[in-house]
């Protein structure tokens, strides 16, 4: 019968279709922190840098690990504020400043707290998801970002890049893989 020829023909198609939606542009890999209790996922080997940075007048050294590809920011930044009340302020100012260097338009966000996480009757945890549109040099830009403060850490995760380069499915995968340790 002609099904049997047709077998291998499916069989092959069904193999470029699963290479075509694997990008070799992506080359996801687990990344630990050696500065603070995190892992995630990045889509290509990642940069750490530390530096001083004034985040609405509080001066701390934060650590930004970072990928980029095809002009697309993936980073997760992490910093440690004198007290919880400050990490949580830092979470807001980190927020405040990158949607002014686009110049964008919050889409949505959502926020919440927490008096417990991970694991401890004491901890203090918020957060702040956010899905932002702005310009910058004229191109339109799109920014995800998810900050998170624990106790007096606090951390910032973003996707930042052109609007029409930016995936979905790679924000949803990079998004999702970072986690508290």
């Amino acid at each position: 019968m002609r099904t049997s020829h047709l077998k291998p023909l499916l069989l092959s198609l069904l193999a470029s279709l699963s290479l075509a939606a694997c990008s070799p542009q992506y080359n996801w890999r687990d990344y630990s922190s050696q500065d603070a209790p995190f892992r995630v996922m990045f889509p290509d080997k990642p940069a750490t840098h530390a530096r001083e940075v004034d985040l609405d007048g509080m001066k701390v050294k934060m650590t930004m690990t970072a990928a980029q590809v095809d002009g697309t920011m993936f980073a997760v930044g992490s910093g440690v504020a004198p007290d919880a009340d400050k990490a949580e302020a830092a979470v807001a100012a980190m927020k405040t400043a990158l949607v002014r260097n686009i110049g964008a338009t919050i889409k949505s966000e959502k926020s919440g707290k927490s008096s417990a996480a991970a694991g401890s009757a004491t901890a203090r945890s918020s957060a702040i998801d956010i899905d932002a549109s702005g310009v910058q040099k004229g191109v339109p830009m799109r920014l995800v970002g998810h900050f998170e403060a624990r106790d007096k850490r606090f951390y910032q995760v973003i996707v930042m890049g052109k609007e029409k380069d930016i995936s979905q499915e790679q924000v949803d995968m990079f998004m999702s893989s970072f986690k508290l340790q």
